[in-house]
């Protein structure tokens, strides 16, 4: 169940119900009014929860589910384990996300009230800025400093003596002790979900949180967004300079260094003491192994073993990447001077 603390519950609703929502067929009629109250991934979902299979590599997953019942395709439908309902649809997915939206709003913020919501707490020593937006059921800690201009969106936490400087925005988030988020940053966003529906791209529904643990510091202008369902994560002492972009889902660990202009994709695990230069970029799905290093402007496209330099594009361990440079470079001036252009 997506934290309640920042997504309302709109359900129940019958599969007979998500079925017409999606224009889906229920295999099991006996299971019409069985009462379905969250979305979920295949591994994480329970028998009041409906989930999707549209991808092979997740196959393990949809055979020891325990959802209650699953959109899937008509290929598929006959692996669907006992006790799990199929829906039979062209596009899992897509049936997936109009569930989503069924079933769980992301809370807003309410229209016409004070800047500070009367239900938002702050500890003794919180110092507001002119011109700041608190959420309801916002919690600040003692000693932490809001700049002028933030906003701060419903049920999000921030620990004691942190400083939030101007014109940040935060939401889908729970903050540590001593963390530092410079101006600009925007943490709790959706990230970048999307697929291919009939009638056209729709965005998939982001329904996780951002943690950022104690002694973070978030240069300006970063944006970090919240998980599509689990969480992304920051780890403690991590240091982010200014203009990185974390997808969701990814898991940072402790006492990492990212420098500007970082990009790291969807669901990568990054391991504790990693550092990554500047303009380097991460695919998604990726282990990043304690310790490593990560030269800049590299493109990392496979997973990094733990305490290796790599740089490059497609990166690779340093050593062989210089060896070829040098080659490259060599052959460079070889074919020069001999006269062919």
């Amino acid at each position: 169940m997506p934290d309640p603390r920042f997504y309302e519950d709109l359900g129940p609703a019958t599969l007979s119900e998500l079925a017409r929502l999606t224009g889906g067929q229920l295999l099991s009629s006996e299971r019409a009014d069985l009462a379905i109250r969250s979305v979920a991934p295949l591994a994480r979902a329970d028998a009041d929860s409906i989930g999707f299979f549209s991808d092979k590599r997740y196959v393990a997953d949809l055979k020891a589910t325990k959802a209650g019942a699953c959109f899937v395709t008509q290929a598929v439908a006959g692996d669907v384990p006992e006790g799990c309902a199929a829906v039979v649809v062209d596009r899992p997915q897509v049936a997936w996300a109009a569930a989503a939206n069924r079933l769980h709003r992301a809370r807003r913020f309410e229209t016409g009230v004070q800047a500070v919501d009367p239900t938002a707490r702050l500890e003794e020593g919180v110092l507001v800025s002119p011109g700041v937006v608190i959420g309801a059921d916002v919690q600040i800690g003692r000693g932490t400093r809001i700049g002028p201009g933030v906003v701060i969106g419903p049920g999000v936490t921030i620990g004691r003596d942190c400083e939030i400087s101007a014109r940040a925005v935060i939401g889908f988030a729970m903050i540590g002790d001593r963390v530092r988020i410079y101006a600009g940053a925007v943490i709790g966003e959706a990230g970048f979900g999307a697929t291919v529906s009939a009638s056209g791209i729709i965005d998939l529904p982001q329904l996780g949180r951002v943690l950022l643990q104690d002694n973070v510091t978030l240069g300006a202008n970063c944006c970090i967004d919240r998980g599509a369902y689990d969480d992304t994560v920051v780890g403690e002492n991590t240091k982010i300079d200014n203009l990185v972009h974390i997808a969701h889902n990814v898991r940072i660990g402790r006492n990492c260094l990212l420098a500007a202009y970082t990009g790291i994709s969807g669901s990568t695990i990054v391991g504790d003491g990693v550092s990554m230069g500047g303009q380097a970029g991460v695919a998604d799905h990726l282990v990043i192994g304690d310790g490593a290093r990560i030269g800049a402007a590299a493109g990392v496209m496979k997973n990094v073993p733990a305490g290796e330099t790599w740089g490059g594009f497609p990166a690779q361990p340093i050593r062989q990447w210089l060896r070829e440079t040098a080659w490259l470079a060599r052959m460079a001036a070889g074919r020069k001077s001999g006269g062919v252009e």
